[in-house]
């Protein structure tokens, strides 16, 4: 189900295509995460992930209208070709003028925000590890919170219209990269500290959108979702080896209990921070070159909140 409504997403011409996957993905996160219904945690998270998902939707709901009533299509193709055309369109709004350009990009951007947990809307990410290991792996590391940063590399050459919007990204972005991942130095929970890692690296994709490099951020992305779901498997492995335990406090010396999965765990902890020849060196440094090459305040910003 979970696979059928991705391809949807990924491979549809037109927004509502495009939502149906999205909505689809979001409901096979819910059931997933609520896999252990008798947990009471498990079936709280799974609401919680779900409702902060339709906040979220409700901004990308409104965007997806708003392309409608200016464009009278939800073809991407048609829509990113008669963009140009459209961008001096302003409606008046408690007697603020107001671009639709920039209404688009910003709410689609806050449909953004809801799936890829970014600050604001991040909180459904960590507790989303209630579900079982290969689910946080699949979905919850790899695939579904891509889905927000897919859609604006999707819908670039519209966003890429409104400097606004741009600013707003990478601002966010910038700032989701630096807090999950110092939220996450202060976590017990194995995978929770992982779920926060996960939020870091999604902030990397957005804000590298936000300075208009959506390619780099694609990269980064594919990149992510490979060393992620090896540190999950390794962490359900780790769980499974120590009876279900997943407090980090009671661990120490899996060196000699499981030599293989250290190893494993090594490499993509490696690859997470970016050390050199490794695939995250490679996405995630290009990022921050980008940053420090651009001479704007917001790119310098990122920069440095990157850095850390």
């Amino acid at each position: 189900l979970f696979t059928f409504f991705m391809l949807i997403l990924v491979t549809s011409n037109n927004y509502v295509q495009m939502f149906l996957g999205w909505e689809g993905v979001g409901l096979a996160s819910y059931l997933l995460i609520s896999f252990w219904f008798t947990r009471l945690q498990a079936a709280k998270s799974a609401l919680k992930a779900i409702i902060l998902n339709r906040i979220g939707d409700f901004g990308l709901v409104l965007s997806i209208a708003c392309i409608f009533t200016i464009f009278k299509t939800f073809n991407y193709l048609i829509i990113f070709n008669t963009s140009f055309f459209y961008l001096d369109e302003f409606f008046y709004f408690f007697n603020l003028k107001i671009k639709f350009i920039d209404f688009i990009g910003i709410f689609m951007f806050i449909g953004a925000v809801g799936k890829s947990a970014q600050l604001g809307l991040h909180t459904w990410l960590p507790d989303a590890m209630e579900g079982p290991t290969p689910v946080s792996a699949l979905i919850h590391a790899a695939t579904m919170v891509t889905a927000g940063v897919f859609i604006i590399i999707r819908s670039s050459p519209l966003i890429e219209y409104s400097n606004l919007t741009l600013y707003i990204i990478t601002i966010i972005g910038s700032l989701t990269c630096f807090f999950a991942a110092t939220t996450g130095l202060l976590q017990d929970d194995l995978k929770k500290v992982i779920a926060y890692s996960t939020c870091s690296q999604l902030g990397y994709m957005v804000f590298a959108c936000g300075l208009s490099n959506y390619s780099v951020s694609l990269f980064h992305l594919m990149n992510h979702a490979f060393f992620k779901a090896l540190l999950f498997l390794s962490a359900g492995v780790i769980i499974h080896a120590l009876n279900d335990e997943q407090d980090m406090r009671k661990m120490g010396g899996l060196l000699k209990l499981l030599p293989f999965v250290y190893v494993m765990f090594l490499i993509g902890s490696l690859s997470l921070m970016g050390f050199p020849f490794l695939t995250g060196f490679y996405s995630k440094d290009v990022i921050l070159e980008l940053a420090f090459s651009k001479y704007k305040l917001h790119s310098f910003f990122a920069y440095w909140l990157g850095s850390f």
